[in-house]
């Protein structure tokens, strides 16, 4: 069993107030939840408006598996629009 955690570090240029960036956030994370069947949380960054960090968590059989899903996840990220990752890192455990 492999389990591979991928850390996001995001920054919400249009997020004026932490309303704005809990709506952003919840969205961003059920989507990517729906589309790739991982688990997601936001893991830091909880009191700044225009900083996140989530962790995302996958589990597989194969490492190569977990890469690929991973490279996706940052790719659907990159191409939403609504944030920016500034920083990613992905560990396999």
């Amino acid at each position: 069993m492999i389990i591979g955690v991928l850390t996001l570090e995001l920054h919400m240029g249009e997020a004026n107030s932490l309303k704005d960036k809990r709506r952003i956030i919840k969205s961003l994370i059920a989507r990517i939840k729906n589309r790739y069947n991982v688990s997601v949380a936001e893991v830091g960054e909880h009191d700044l408006w225009q900083r996140s960090t989530i962790g995302i968590s996958f589990v597989s059989s194969e490492q190569s598996h977990v890469h690929q899903v991973f490279a996706s996840v940052v790719k659907f990220v990159e191409a939403l629009g609504t944030v920016l990752i500034t920083n990613y890192q992905t560990e396999i455990l």
